[in-house]
């Protein structure tokens, strides 16, 4: 092998040294809580470092002619990794994240028996899942997400005599061992149509525009009920709400990590999934409804970490409906701004609960439905300036920028609303919030549709569809609106209970499963 070439897999060798330099320190962990406090921190700082430096030398690399894709397409290396702008993203998202939760954890856990534990499972999980966002292999894929749950489920029992945590961890694995199921039932029907399951080989047949055999729709159903399984939607969505039991740094690197690896592996597969026409009505069918219903039962929670357990059944809904709709360039931005709002939401949950009683000492002004309208009204009047500059900014955009405008213009609304209440000065508070997020909105979407070209390959959603989503939000706005402005009325009170519950889904759902197999106690 030539220097060249050598030159241009230094990236792919700095990479590939992040989840061994992570396995190596995992079965090195002292028992010694000291040592863990040091080690396993000082560990994640430099997987990280590698990571940023890989990630920074790919595009200078490639910018000086040593673009390991075209020297060396067919070597060991591009058989089992793969660093483009998916890839890469979410390489230094979880490294990001590897090395805020261990930092974190020191504090949090300081003092607690069986650390060694702890930091053995914490490290193999996120080596674990740093193999899987760099896979070019849908076998390494599956295999590294396996063992991502393996690692998790010890990190949900942490502690052991908690018999709430046993449960939910007992229903996650049995709904993980399904998914898995699932997906290698859909590996091997994509290997024996395509011939081979490297993933960049699997998109560019899917994007020749060839037609879709039957084993193929069957292949991404199949790997669209795993996504649906591993990513906490409705009616699977139960152990999610109940995982609080776990320390907090394990809640933030599932909620902000492993529970969007669903999203990440449609986008990954953008270019099949674009004509699984199938799979992808079953997304925006599942997602959408999950949204809603995870938007509603929100409101109801009475715990801060409830609510943001519901609030990640319903973003990971929202990202999933994107991929359905084929926005694939809209989803990858969702899931990296929600993974780190997660992230620091719950290492910050203290700070939000007392910005929440802070916020609640004082009396707010009770919002009329006449407020919503009015504040829907004005925020659709700030956003229809970015939605024409971007319109006219661009040749190529897609037809979701229409639609997307709506739905962010209905978000924005009960916030104005509650401002016109209030008074002058929240009014203009929430109306300089609402024109600086929709600029920063719509910014990103051309950002994104710009410099990820590779996943936004594929027809887009047709008219009906688009309608489908834009009328289920509408629905979700009007019954949202009512509920809060008329917490006591005939609709509210009729509602209300059955939202407390869940919609009693779960409990349905729990009922089946562990009649089917029951969690064992110690």
């Amino acid at each position: 092998m030539e220097g060249d070439e050598l030159l241009s897999l230094v990236p792919f060798f700095l990479a590939s040294l992040v989840p061994v330099i992570l396995i190596i320190a995992a079965f090195l962990i002292s028992r010694r809580a000291s040592r863990f406090l040091t080690g396993a921190a000082v560990v994640t700082t430099l997987a990280a470092g590698l990571a940023y430096l890989a990630v920074l030398l790919l595009p200078l690399l490639s910018w000086a002619g040593y673009d390991a894709r075209t020297m060396l397409p067919s070597s060991v290396m591009h058989e089992v990794m793969q660093l483009d702008i998916v890839s890469c993203a979410m390489f230094l998202l979880v490294s990001a994240l590897a090395f805020v939760v261990v930092r974190f954890s020191r504090s949090y856990l300081a003092g607690q028996r069986e650390l060694d534990r702890y930091a053995r499972y914490l490290l193999l999980t996120l080596a674990s899942v740093t193999v899987l966002v760099t896979s070019n292999h849908l076998a390494v894929l599956v295999v590294a997400w396996f063992a991502t749950d393996v690692g998790l489920h010890q990190l949900l029992t942490f502690y052991r005599t908690r018999r709430q945590a046993i449960i939910v961890a007992h229903k996650k694995f049995l709904l993980s061992r399904v998914a898995d199921a699932c997906f290698v039932s859909s590996i091997v029907l994509i290997g024996s149509e395509v011939g081979t399951l490297r993933i960049d080989v699997v998109n560019a047949v899917a994007g020749a525009g060839r037609e879709m055999s039957p084993m193929l729709h069957l292949a991404t159903v199949l790997l669209v009920f795993g996504v649906l399984l591993k990513s906490a939607q409705i009616p699977f969505h139960g152990w999610m709400q109940q995982v609080m039991e776990a320390p907090t740094p394990v809640s933030a690197l599932l909620h902000a990590g492993v529970v969007n690896i669903g999203g990440f592996v449609m986008i990954r597969l953008a270019p099949l999934m674009a004509h699984a026409y199938i799979a992808q009505g079953i997304l925006l069918g599942v997602g959408l409804f999950t949204t809603i219903v995870a938007a509603l039962v929100m409101t109801t929670r009475p715990a801060i970490k409830g609510v943001l357990a519901w609030s990640t059944i319903g973003q990971m809904g929202f990202m999933l409906v994107q991929c359905g709709l084929g926005a694939w360039h809209l989803a990858l931005m969702h899931l990296l701004a929600h993974s780190l709002y997660k992230a620091h939401t719950f290492l910050s949950t203290g700070s939000v609960v007392q910005q929440w009683r802070a916020n609640h000492v004082v009396h707010s002004p009770h919002a009329s439905l006449w407020h919503v309208i009015a504040g829907a009204v004005i925020v659709c009047l700030a956003v229809a300036p970015f939605y024409a500059a971007t319109i006219l900014s661009s040749d190529h955009m897609s037809s979701s920028i229409g639609p997307l405008a709506l739905v962010l213009a209905l978000s924005f609304a009960p916030m104005t609303g509650r401002a016109l209440a209030a008074g002058k000065r929240a009014f203009w508070l929430a109306a300089l919030f609402t024109v600086g997020a929709s600029a920063a909105y719509f910014g990103w979407h051309v950002a994104f549709e710009l410099i990820a070209p590779e996943i936004n390959a594929g027809p887009g959603a047709s008219t009906l569809e688009w309608s489908i989503v834009v009328g289920g939000l509408g629905l979700l706005f009007v019954t949202q609106s009512i509920l809060q402005t008329n917490p006591n009325g005939r609709f509210s009170n009729w509602l209300q209970p059955h939202l407390l519950s869940g919609l009693y889904i779960d409990d349905w759902f729990t009922r089946v499963t562990f009649r089917l197999w029951p969690p064992g106690f110690h």
